[in-house]
């Protein structure tokens, strides 16, 4: 959903490309950089130290903005690569999984509830790549998408709901996988 906007915030998305750029550091360096914040993240959460949800809430908005800015830096300086894609996409994933095992291990949500996060957030990724194989391309379709998924986690974290946020992320990531069945199912030819 949120990528449907990219269109609209593409002179400020390059903006933030080409300040990022201007270090020199390569989009690999964000890519990796992103993951680690993601990673502090999920290890804040894991501990539950005093202001965990705030904390884990702000670093994982943190990487939330290094994954935009990865493929900006890739797009404005010309260095964008199925390598990098690659990597981005499978360090997305780790990170997500990593932030809800986190939060499962620091006691914030109901196992139950992370466990079905998680599944229905590696589904929502498993229908794209599927359907990217297939040739369908699945970019902006569905209401859950990372970017919104992390965005109910950390916001909703951070006010201290997240059994709530959990049970949001399962709800609009099954709603997502079933949008990218229909979808899918209608393109292949």
């Amino acid at each position: 959903m949120l990528n449907n906007l990219r269109e609209a915030l593409r002179p400020a998305l390059e903006k933030i490309g080409r300040g990022f750029a201007s270090t020199g550091l390569s989009p690999d360096f964000w890519t990796v950089t992103g993951l680690g914040v993601a990673a502090l993240s999920a290890v804040v959460y894991g501990l539950g130290m005093q202001y965990a949800l705030i904390i884990g809430g702000v670093l994982l908005l943190a990487s939330g903005f290094l994954d935009v800015v990865d493929g900006q830096v890739a797009r404005v300086s010309g260095r964008t690569s199925a390598r990098g894609s690659y990597l981005d996409s499978v360090f997305d994933k780790i990170a997500e999984v990593a932030v809800f095992l986190g939060i499962l291990i620091g006691g914030y949500a109901d196992p139950l509830l992370v466990m079905l996060a998680i599944t229905m957030s590696l589904l929502v990724s498993y229908a794209r790549a599927k359907s990217d194989a297939l040739g369908v391309s699945l970019g902006g379709v569905g209401i859950g998408e990372r970017a919104e998924r992390l965005l109910v986690v950390a916001i909703v974290g951070i006010a201290g709901y997240m059994d709530y946020a959990m049970a949001i992320v399962a709800v609009i990531a099954g709603i997502t996988v079933v949008q990218r069945i229909i979808f899918t199912t209608r393109k292949i030819k």
